[in-house]
């Protein structure tokens, strides 16, 4: 994967939490309601009732660990971002509480229970498709290296409205990472789409 790429989007995010703070524009959503409806549709890869941990890839200034808090009584939450801004701000928020970490720089032998990716293979930034795609593939591989049960995450979808799609963001097609996650990762694959927003959710189930 072209660092290049990292650079692009780590100075993308360190831009938005610097203007904005720790809000849903902080990390480019619009809004706080369409954020939980997110988590709330990514976190169905937890099928755990007991102690489990969970890999938040991109996590952000740490707002899915909030929705966590609201939801499950007893994990472990391991935020990762390449934003040097965003871990500080996550770090700052989450001070008190023991059952968080944080890092910029996500060790090979990280290992969660479940991991997931929320909006980070939206902004496209300047590359192209293809570019893109071999990033979100490779991506992809490493949130698997990382995830002992299972994994999720978000794309724009290409059924999006014509109007409302914009030149820097990527719309990916789902069946073809559908079939991706199939053919690579596991049997257990669900790809959700239909839920009021302009994207589409794969987990996949080890």
């Amino acid at each position: 994967m072209s660092d290049s790429i990292l650079k692009q989007v780590g100075d993308y995010y360190s831009d938005k939490i610097i203007k904005n703070g720790a809000t849903p524009q902080g990390v480019d959503w619009n809004s706080t309601q369409s954020q939980e409806l997110r988590f709330e549709v990514l976190s169905k890869v937890i099928n755990e009732n007991s102690q489990f941990s969970v890999l938040d890839y991109g996590c952000g200034f740490g707002s899915m660990y909030d929705y966590f808090k609201t939801k499950y009584s007893n994990f472990k939450f391991i935020g990762f971002d390449i934003s040097n801004e965003m871990i500080a701000t996550a770090i700052e928020r989450n001070k008190l509480n023991s059952d968080t970490s944080w890092t910029t720089n996500l060790g090979s032998d990280t290992l969660a229970d479940f991991g997931i990716a929320s909006g980070i293979f939206n902004v496209r930034l300047t590359n192209s498709n293809e570019e893109w795609l071999d990033y979100i593939l490779d991506t992809l591989n490493k949130l698997n290296a990382h995830s002992k049960s299972g994994f999720s995450f978000n794309v724009l979808t290409k059924y999006s409205e014509l109007e409302y799609m914009k030149d820097y963001l990527y719309y990916a097609d789902p069946l073809f990472l559908f079939d991706h996650c199939k053919k690579h990762f596991s049997k257990n694959v669900a790809l959700l789409h239909d839920y009021t927003l302009y994207e589409f959710t794969i987990i996949v189930r080890k």
